[in-house]
């Protein structure tokens, strides 16, 4: 009972998350949102295989992690080079 508890609490701020990065004002804001969202993405998955008794859902969610930090790393980059001016917006 109290592990569906927090599988519900996870998706309430997953949910909140997803609103942050739809209304966050600046770029970093957003990503920060979209971390989030995937560190409580991860905890999700985790709850869920636990509740399910599935112990190989661990397995996806350290993946999902590893994904969920590098492309973090990598948005973060982009945004850097883009407010350098590196990039150029026409190809």
């Amino acid at each position: 009972m109290i592990f569906a508890a927090t599988a519900i609490a996870i998706l309430v701020v997953m949910g909140l998350a997803l609103i942050r990065a739809f209304v966050g004002p600046t770029v970093y804001d957003r990503v920060l949102a979209m971390n989030m969202f995937g560190t409580k993405t991860v905890l999700f998955i985790a709850v869920f295989g636990f509740l399910s008794g599935r112990p190989d859902f661990m397995d996806i969610a350290l993946v999902y992690a590893l994904i969920n930090f590098v492309g973090v790393i990598a948005v973060l980059k982009y945004a850097q080079r883009v407010g350098a001016g590196e990039c150029a917006e026409d190809g």
